[in-house]
């Protein structure tokens, strides 16, 4: 695995071409901003991902700052108290309590909201869980209104530099972009892509070491949280459906060829990826609709959720391999698919995401669309030259989109900002953790 050095955009391993002892969970996360704040008004704060994404860490520092009772339910005797009476298993939590993995019991949510009920003091309940607790059948009854739900994704760039990202900010506003950018050799963003952010992968500079980690990470997220939160045979066709939707990073999602290629079930297949999306593996992007006359393509395009972890499944896993095959582009795009959901969680400008094409194939890889419907409009490219053909996307959007239409971004690994018209430029892709 590479080692990406350089003064703004190090990795855990070099910053200044220095080489670093501090590892990736000793990082601040800037996602612990929003769960403080969280707590100071309201009763119960989730904080939900992916496995292995530093959720514990952040929470256990939380509950050694309060004085609150820390507790998980991935340990045998705690789960088993929580299940056998969950009303006495809050009860004796006290005033303030910290629950890890809190979808390994869901009958514990009705014992949580009846506590509440009795007592809305804020900050009662800070809970993670590692399965999307919405899309869980059993966890029908919500705790609506009494709980916020904060997203923990894998480590982003500008945390790795110890700072916040304004990149969303900064596209929407009126003024116009500067930036005085890190230069990133192809090599670099090959580097970038293929180590992603997940803090315990991160560390293994080995990378057979590495392979291992990712190996193992599979086989626990499908024998403990997929079997938990379903009833479906034959999960042993689950490895082999996402080494299959990591080939096709970036395109669009097709159900009956995916069924047809690997030999699962139609049916089947979308149970399938439903549980890959409730345990935060897979993270598609939903098409945008202008609701307009044009015609539009309305699959999702499939992006997991972490690049690295994508690599490892595609066997292109290093900097040398992936920047010399043709995943490199596709890759490229989820990491910063990736890294804008990321930093959407501490900008100011609230915005979802999603893609946007057209059935004459006319697309932009990402659109981003606040709340008042503005579209910033954003194309990813693995290489160096750009020139005006990039920007076909962007203009099919703009013309789209109309007066809601604020720019169009091409983000390259090249320096400095190169305008194609008032609102169309190509930017920097170190802009996402420089700005």
């Amino acid at each position: 695995m590479g080692v990406v050095s350089g003064r703004k955009f190090a990795t855990v391993w070099r910053i200044s071409g220095h080489l670093i002892t501090l590892g990736p969970m000793e990082l601040k996360r800037n996602m612990r901003y929003a769960v403080d704040i969280a707590l100071k008004d309201t009763p119960v704060v989730l904080v939900h991902g992916a496995r292995q994404t530093g959720k514990t860490t952040l929470v256990k520092a939380i509950a050694k700052e309060r004085g609150a009772a820390y507790v998980t339910l991935d340990e045998h005797p705690v789960l088993e108290a929580a299940l056998n009476d969950p009303p006495a298993f809050i009860q004796g939590l006290g005033k303030m309590a910290v629950i890890d993995e809190v979808q390994n019991a869901p009958n514990i949510f009705r014992a949580i909201k009846a506590s509440v009920d009795r007592d809305r003091t804020p900050g009662r309940f800070l809970l993670t869980g590692s399965a999307n607790v919405l899309v869980l059948p059993k966890l029908g009854d919500s705790l609506a209104g009494r709980m916020e739900i904060i997203a923990l994704h894998p480590f982003a760039q500008d945390e790795l530099a110890g700072r916040k990202s304004g990149f969303i900010d900064q596209v929407f506003a009126p003024k116009p972009l500067t930036i005085t950018s890190t230069i990133l050799e192809r090599k670099q963003v090959a580097a970038l892509v293929t180590t992603g952010g997940y803090p315990e992968a991160m560390k293994r500079r080995d990378l057979a070491r590495r392979r291992a980690w990712f190996g193992a990470y599979v086989t626990s997220i499908l024998q403990r949280d997929v079997r938990d939160i379903s009833n479906i045979a034959g999960l042993s066709d689950l490895p082999r459906l996402l080494q299959a939707l990591a080939g096709r990073s970036s395109g669009l999602l097709n159900l009956a060829d995916l069924s047809r290629t690997l030999d699962i079930p139609h049916s089947t297949l979308r149970r399938y990826m439903a549980l890959l999306e409730a345990t935060f593996l897979s993270t598609p992007l939903n098409a945008w609709s202008a609701n307009r006359n044009k015609r539009l393509v309305k699959a999702p395009k499939l992006h997991l959720a972490d690049s690295g972890f994508a690599a490892n499944l595609c066997g292109s896993d290093t900097p040398s391999e992936v920047m010399n095959s043709s995943a490199f582009g596709p890759l490229l795009e989820t990491f910063v698919v990736n890294e804008l959901r990321k930093i959407a969680g501490w900008n100011k400008t609230s915005v979802k995401l999603y893609h946007y094409r057209t059935e004459g194939g006319r697309e932009v890889d990402i659109v981003l669309e606040d709340v008042r419907g503005r579209i910033v409009g954003i194309e990813v490219k693995a290489g160096m030259a750009i020139g005006s053909s990039d920007m076909a996307g962007l203009k099919d959007l703009r013309e789209t989109a109309r007066d809601k239409w604020v720019r169009g971004i091409l983000l390259h690994p090249g320096t400095g900002i190169t305008p194609f018209a008032k609102d169309l430029h190509a930017v920097p892709l170190s802009a996402l953790w420089e700005w």
